[in-house]
């Protein structure tokens, strides 16, 4: 969802890259519906697995609580983000996710000087 709210609100000016250090098999249909809801289709989305090369290519790297399996490169700027995990839950419990994710992309997006698209 994270990848999905920067590349839908940052546009061109953002390069984004998105990937798990144990990702599923498919993206939860729960996420699916609710980012459907805000007007942002992960339908075709494929999980993809961490690597250390897309960390090291990036200049800010956002966990969500991956600790220890997440490469760690120094000169990065690193944001670890306490959310509930969507996994197996349903549209009700991942809307409140998806909210404070999208806040906080908006907020990083200002931080980096972008102005988040409407």
């Amino acid at each position: 969802m994270a990848a999905a709210f920067l590349t839908h609100l940052g546009g061109s000016r953002v390069e984004v890259r998105s990937a798990g250090s144990a990702p599923a098999d498919t993206v939860n249909p729960a996420v699916v519906e609710a980012m459907a809801e805000v007007g942002i289709d992960l339908s075709a989305e494929v999980p993809k697995i961490l690597t250390a090369e897309a960390v090291q290519a990036s200049d800010v790297v956002i966990t969500m609580g991956c600790g220890d399996a997440c490469p760690y490169f120094p000169g990065k700027r690193y944001l670890d983000w306490k959310l509930d995990d969507p996994a197996g839950q349903g549209v009700n419990a991942v809307r409140p996710i998806r909210d404070q994710i999208e806040t906080r992309i908006r907020g990083l997006l200002t931080d980096l000087g972008i102005q988040p698209r409407a």
